[in-house]
């Protein structure tokens, strides 16, 4: 079991590395971004039940496409490069065996064709301790219920659960996200 901690304080610590390198350089720059995906779920899941907070494998951002180029050029110096694959914007380190890295999400543009809505414009961040910039739990909620792939599902579950989602937040999402949410509780009920 300690060996299982051991594993899970060394893969946080590689995440929480990547992002202090990719988001200080991006701030040292003044671009503006927001921490997404996974990442974004564990910070603001673990204050309230640190071990109901799981890990990811990279990181997600949500930036501006305008940006992209100045992006590109603020991480050169850190030996990421940027990578474009089918549907998909990545920053990576070729040296890295892995290939794990940061993954680009653009405010204002459906991640995939079939989404239902595009990525939240930035709203006012949650900052966490360490100075990450995190979407706040309503933006994380509507992008992990467009998204509606089984780890979104698992995201929605564990903010659920800790009680980030709240009535408000529910009451603030269109017809078919909320009916999406009350799919992702029934099935977490078993119904």
């Amino acid at each position: 079991m300690a060996m299982l901690f051991e594993l899970f304080d060394q893969q946080l610590e590689q995440l929480k590395t990547i992002a202090e390198r990719v988001c200080g350089a991006l701030r040292q720059e003044g671009i503006e971004y927001r921490i997404v995906g996974g990442l974004a779920v564990f910070f603001h899941v673990e204050p309230r039940d640190p071990f109901g907070a799981r890990l990811t494998k990279d990181v997600d951002l949500a930036v501006t496409r305008a940006d992209l180029a100045r992006i590109v050029a603020a991480v050169r110096s850190l030996g990421l490069e940027h990578q474009q694959v089918p549907g998909l914007d990545r920053l990576v380190d070729p040296a890295a065996p892995n290939r794990r890295g940061v993954h680009l999400l653009f405010v204002r543009e459906r991640v995939r064709s079939g989404d239902l809505l595009a990525t939240p414009d930035f709203s006012e961040p949650t900052k966490t301790i360490e100075g990450f910039l995190l979407a706040p739990v309503p933006d994380l909620v509507r992008m992990k219920l467009t998204s509606f792939r089984l780890k979104d599902k698992v995201h929605i579950i564990d903010m659920d659960s800790v009680g980030l989602i709240t009535p408000e937040i529910e009451a603030s999402l269109p017809d078919a996200l909320r009916d999406r949410l009350q799919q992702v509780r029934a099935e977490e009920r078993g119904a």
